[in-house]
């Protein structure tokens, strides 16, 4: 339990506090101008994905709009079920769309896994975003998200823009990948984020980061569980049936 203090005293500690909140978030701005001022790498590699709606190129996920945001999900071709914390950030995404597709954003998930078990997993999950399998291509291995076991049996594979230990045996991990098209179709790869960084979209770590006890982890979101495996869900589910 923390210090219990007077109003007076709990005030001055808080004033302070916000100080540091505030250079926080000045510097979080800088960093949105620094991201923003990126220099930008032109895709010339044609890329097909199996999408419910048929094959669809990296142009048609675009779905009529400039700017593509795609999260890179953890779902394996012979995993049975998605990642846990991608799932955690995933059940984040279904509010935001029609606030990123008015601002002309799309916003697609894509996996390694076939169509059939992403759409099984979806259908679990109770998801409407946008998910497509890039199974038949090479886009999961070009983005550095999927790893052969080629790349997995030698010493290092390149994640997050640094070597890291294939000794870790992670075929699959996460991250964030940002495309733009022009006017003329051209495509242009604009940003990438890997590891904790995509951890701002996760909304309701930012809500626990201001309760009481905070994440109140052991380790980076050891709490977490698919939405329908906490216990709280599974009484929930009984009572209704």
């Amino acid at each position: 339990m923390n210090q219990v203090v007077s109003r007076d005293v709990w005030l001055e500690a808080r004033r302070q506090l916000l100080a540091r909140e505030k250079e926080a978030t000045h510097l979080r701005d800088r960093v949105n101008a620094e991201r923003l001022a990126l220099p930008w790498v032109k895709v010339d590699k044609d890329y097909i994905f199996d999408t419910p709606a048929g094959r669809k190129t990296l142009a048609d996920l675009f779905d009529g709009r400039s700017q593509l945001i795609v999260y890179h999900f953890m779902l394996g071709p012979d995993w049975d079920a998605g990642c846990t914390g991608c799932s955690f950030l995933a059940d984040h995404f279904d509010g935001a769309l029609p606030h990123l597709n008015h601002h002309d954003v799309t916003l697609v998930a894509v996996s390694r896994a076939p169509l059939e078990k992403v759409g099984a997993y979806k259908k679990r999950m109770g998801w409407g975003f946008p998910w497509v399998s890039s199974f038949s291509n090479d886009f999961n291995f070009d983005y550095h998200v999927s790893f052969s076991k080629e790349q997995l049996a030698g010493e290092t594979v390149f994640y997050n823009f640094t070597p890291m230990d294939a000794a870790e045996g992670y075929d699959e991990l996460p991250g964030l990948s940002s495309f733009y098209k022009d006017e003329s179709g051209n495509i242009f790869h604009t940003y990438s984020s890997y590891a904790r960084g995509p951890e701002e979209l996760i909304g309701t770590l930012m809500i626990l980061d201001r309760a009481p006890k905070g994440r109140n982890e052991s380790s980076t979101m050891n709490f977490v569980r698919r939405h329908d495996e906490y216990e709280d869900a599974a009484k929930a589910h009984s009572c209704c049936h």
